[in-house]
């Protein structure tokens, strides 16, 4: 990334669970704001000169979501904004401000209370394209059955490399406080459960779940004034497609693809499949996974699920994905799966990943996507 760098000096969690309902968003918001001023050392109140929150006012139920942003994050009397998508989004938008010469330290929130939402499933319906997706009166979910036999079919991946996926990540939540939907499972338990959307199987859906994240950002200049061992991050790239599902690519993703070149241009990565000790990567459904590492050049087309076979992925592969357990073991976060996949990288660069630590992880990739039935993702790399 061309002029100043940013990092990441403190980050932070909350969760109670698979799902809290006795919590409000606010708590959480709280909890893991203090927790991440925490570790990086700041006063909210005089250190900070921007506040973002990943939030969609379609999701929270609430219009001009921003209101109910500052009290919780301490942002008095300070810029305080909504990115209405995911968390790399939100972080883009504070690399962009820091990157002005105008902000020094920048937080970014994103949370996901999935129990406040009563019909979770009529509000992606509700999402989908007006026209030709929603006359359907389907479960959206089958979008994602007929991608991924798209998927399939155009790369020669297969149904039991998805469900390989499935065993190693939430095997991998195994050894992650945030593994509620963990599990010592073996492949023939994915393919004997119960199917779901053809030929996507219920297993292999990432569930719904609540938590809170915080990261706080700085410049080069004042990072090392708070935190002396920041993670930076050397690129950024984001990208949406058509709202169309008939007007899009579906065996390999352009949001993908073009976000990670933007964050490969900026970080200066020639060869994405040499470049990173870890990757975190959307997983929300099993087959994702794999296309995601095609899409981002991690894996050449149809090359995956060959690797994850050989046992490349695995904590202790070549190249780990997903060591956290990812969303199939840890739950689908919404708009706050990319500060998890942030963090989540960021802990293993600092060596924090405790019970789950790749052995001398200096750089790693965070790649989102917003999910059902949008097509817009973002990639971050991050290196120390």
């Amino acid at each position: 990334m061309t002029g100043n760098k940013v990092a990441v000096i403190g980050y932070g969690i909350s969760s109670y669970g698979a799902l809290s309902p006795e919590v409000s968003y606010k708590e959480m918001m709280y909890e893991a704001c203090v927790q991440a001023y925490q570790m990086a050392g700041i006063d909210p109140r005089k250190d900070v000169d921007s506040f973002v929150s990943s939030s969609e006012d379609f999701s929270e139920g609430t219009s001009i979501f921003d209101e109910y942003i500052p009290d919780q994050m301490g942002a008095m009397l300070r810029p305080t904004q909504t990115i209405a998508g995911d968390g790399l989004h939100g972080v883009a938008s504070g690399v962009m401000q820091i990157l002005t010469g105008r902000f020094e330290v920048v937080v970014v929130e994103a949370h996901s209370k999935a129990s406040n939402l009563t019909d979770h499933i009529g509000l992606i319906h509700f999402a989908c394209d007006p026209v030709f997706t929603r006359p359907l009166l389907a479960h959206p979910y089958f979008l994602a059955g007929l991608e991924m036999r798209s998927f399939l079919l155009a790369s020669g991946n297969t149904i039991e490399q998805c469900a390989q996926v499935v065993v190693k990540n939430k095997n991998n939540a195994l050894l992650n406080l945030l593994g509620v939907h963990s599990a010592k499972i073996a492949l023939e338990d994915v393919l004997s459960s119960e199917p779901n959307f053809e030929p996507l199987k219920n297993i292999e859906s990432a569930k719904p779940r609540d938590a809170g994240f915080c990261i706080v950002l700085a410049s080069e200049k004042v990072a090392k004034n708070f935190n002396p061992e920041p993670v930076w991050i050397t690129g950024i790239g984001w990208c949406s497609d058509s709202f169309q599902p008939e007007q899009r690519e579906w065996a390999i993703p352009a949001y993908a693809k073009l976000s990670a070149e933007m964050a490969y241009r900026q970080a200066g990565i020639k060869q994405p499949n040499q470049a990173f000790s870890l990757v975190e990567i959307d997983d929300s459904f099993s087959y994702k996974e794999l296309q995601h590492l095609e899409a981002i050049g991690i894996a050449g087309i149809g090359k995956a699920g060959t690797m994850l076979e050989q046992g490349a992925f695995e904590i202790n592969g070549v190249l780990p994905v997903n060591p956290s357990g990812g969303s199939l073991g840890c739950g689908n976060f919404s708009e706050a799966n990319g500060l998890f996949r942030l963090i989540e990288v960021a802990k293993q660069l600092k060596k924090d990943a405790v019970g789950y630590q790749v052995n001398n992880a200096k750089s790693g990739l965070a790649m989102s996507w917003r999910g059902l039935p949008t097509a817009s993702g973002a990639v971050c790399v991050l290196e120390v």
